[in-house]
C-alpha cells in the first residue's frame, strides 16, 4: 500500500488516487465528496437515534415504568445503553473533526467517521429492535414482543448488512452509473 508520511495520508492514498482518477476528480475533490456523503449519512442516522433516545430518557419517569417486570427493565436497560452508545458513536466524528480541524487530516476524518458510523449503525439496529421488543411486550405480551423485535432485528440485519455485502461481491451487475470500478479512500469497493 502506498502510505505517504504526511498527516492527511492516514488512509490508502493510492486507492484514493485511483478512485479520484477514475471519476475525473482530484484527490481533494474525492475527499470533499466522501466527507459530504458521510455527513449526509450521519444526519439521517443521528435524527433517528435522537428521537429514540429522547423517548427512552422520558420513559423511566412515567408511572407505567414501575409496572415493568425484570424482563422489561432488562430490555429497557439494553435499549437505553445501545441508544446511548449509538448516540456517542454517531456524534464522535464531530468531535474528531473539531480536534483535527485545519491539520490536513481529512482522509483520517473520513476513515474514522466511516468506522464510527458503521459502529453507531450496529448499535442503532440493536436499539431499535430492543425498543420494539420493550413496547410490544407492554402492549401485546411477551410472545408478540419477541416476534416483533426479532422481525425488526432480522430486517435490519438483512437490509443494513447482508444486502449491501451481497451487492458488493465481485461479479454483481453494476448499474449504468457504475461503469468504472470505484474504491473508497480505505481501498475497498464502494
Amino acid at each position: 500500500m502506498d502510505r505517504v508520511g504526511s498527516p492527511d495520508d492516514r488512509f490508502d492514498a493510492s486507492a484514493a488516487r485511483r478512485s479520484a482518477e477514475a471519476r475525473g476528480e482530484t484527490l481533494d475533490q474525492l475527499l470533499d465528496r466522501n466527507l459530504a456523503e458521510l455527513l449526509q449519512e450521519l444526519r439521517v442516522a443521528i435524527t433517528g437515534v435522537q428521537v429514540l433516545f429522547a423517548f427512552l430518557l422520558g420513559l423511566a419517569f412515567t408511572q407505567r415504568f414501575a409496572d415493568l417486570d425484570g424482563f422489561g427493565v432488562t430490555v429497557y436497560t439494553v435499549t437505553l445503553m445501545t441508544t446511548a452508545l449509538a448516540t456517542v458513536l454517531l456524534i464522535a466524528p464531530v468531535s474528531f473533526h473539531r480536534l483535527v480541524f485545519r491539520r490536513r487530516q481529512k482522509g483520517a476524518l473520513i476513515r474514522v467517521g466511516d468506522l464510527m458510523l458503521r459502529a453507531g449503525l450496529a448499535m442503532l439496529v440493536l436499539a431499535i429492535s430492543a425498543g420494539t421488543l420493550l413496547v410490544l411486550d407492554v402492549a401485546l405480551g411477551r410472545g408478540a414482543a419477541v416476534a416483533g423485535g426479532g422481525l425488526v432485528l432480522l430486517t435490519g440485519a438483512l437490509t443494513w448488512y447482508a444486502l449491501p455485502l451481497w451487492a458488493r461481491r465481485p461479479g454483481f451487475p453494476a448499474g449504468p452509473a457504475d461503469t468504472a470500478p470505484d474504491t473508497d479512500p480505505e481501498g475497498g469497493p464502494r
